[in-house]
């Protein structure tokens, strides 16, 4: 029988406990912040390409975590975004 929730956030932390779920989630946290900040921005894909300087498909491979980017593709999405780039390298568990 499954867990009740009551919650989201219940659950992603429940799910958040297991190492191959957290590993995934953590692989998709860029992609979010992409489409996230372009909602936000009020942006098509097609605008977000556009003023990148790259084209749509591109955007969409991106935005769905398909792709691993350069950190060059990144950082021009990110100032057609009005946001930065930050890397972080943090140890294993």
């Amino acid at each position: 029988m499954s867990a009740q929730f009551e919650t989201l956030d219940d659950y992603l932390a429940e799910q958040l406990q297991d190492p191959a779920f957290r590993a995934e989630w953590a692989s998709q946290e860029p992609a979010y912040q992409i489409a996230r900040l372009r909602v936000l921005r009020g942006m098509t894909q097609e605008q977000l390409a556009e003023k990148a300087g790259t084209k749509q498909p591109s955007i969409a491979r991106l935005e769905s975590g398909q792709t691993e980017p350069k950190i060059s593709f990144l950082r021009r999405v990110a100032q057609a975004l009005d946001a930065r780039v930050e890397i972080h390298i943090v140890p294993r568990e």
